[in-house]
């Protein structure tokens, strides 16, 4: 065998494992690097006032990170949304916010709570692991489990829709109620 018989065997043998690697590798796609999204800007620790058409404030933001990518939605870290309605100012918390590029629609994600101001009436807490807020309709709703907590009862259900300006909610389905009368002395 001359050597040109052997380079060419030796050529042709990396051609057929190069195509082969090439063959296995085509579905697992690797993010580059310049494909990331970018962001238009970060903000750190910041409190955020958002006002109602009226000019009144409808929502207070605080927050240790934000950061607006280049569609204009926002992606919050642990953010903590303060709503003020007739019966006080509600706050929920998670452990990680979108806003939409529109501002219509939050979604909260990760060990969401409710909290209503306990000096406007009876307390009220509600606990899902993902919520919407609507926050141009007052509305706050999620299809997930939720566990509605006031003084001397407790609701667990699937679903919720709250109102979270009038504090009036509705349990979706699969409601439970339990009573919990405060003990007598």
């Amino acid at each position: 065998m001359n050597w040109r018989a052997a380079l060419g065997l030796t050529l042709l043998a990396a051609a057929i494992v190069s195509g082969w690697s090439a063959w296995r590798m085509r579905g697992s796609d690797a993010p580059t690097a310049g494909l990331a999204q970018r962001s238009d800007y970060v903000l750190r620790d910041f409190e955020l006032v958002v006002l109602g058409s009226d000019g009144t404030e409808s929502m207070r933001l605080l927050a240790p990170r934000l950061q607006r990518g280049e569609d204009q939605s926002m992606d919050i870290t642990t953010p903590l949304f303060m709503i003020p309605g007739s019966g006080g100012t509600w706050q929920v918390r998670a452990e990680h916010g979108w806003v939409s590029p529109d501002a219509e629609l939050a979604r909260l994600e990760g060990g969401v709570s409710g909290r209503s101001d306990p000096d406007a009436g009876p307390p009220t807490t509600f606990d899902t692991a993902s919520l919407e807020l609507l926050p141009h309709q007052d509305l706050a709703r999620t299809r997930g489990q939720v566990t509605l907590t006031q003084p001397g009862i407790i609701q667990t259900g699937t679903g919720l829709e709250a109102n979270l300006k009038t504090r009036q909610y509705r349990l979706l389905s699969q409601v439970r109620t339990r009573y919990e009368p405060s003990a007598s002395r």
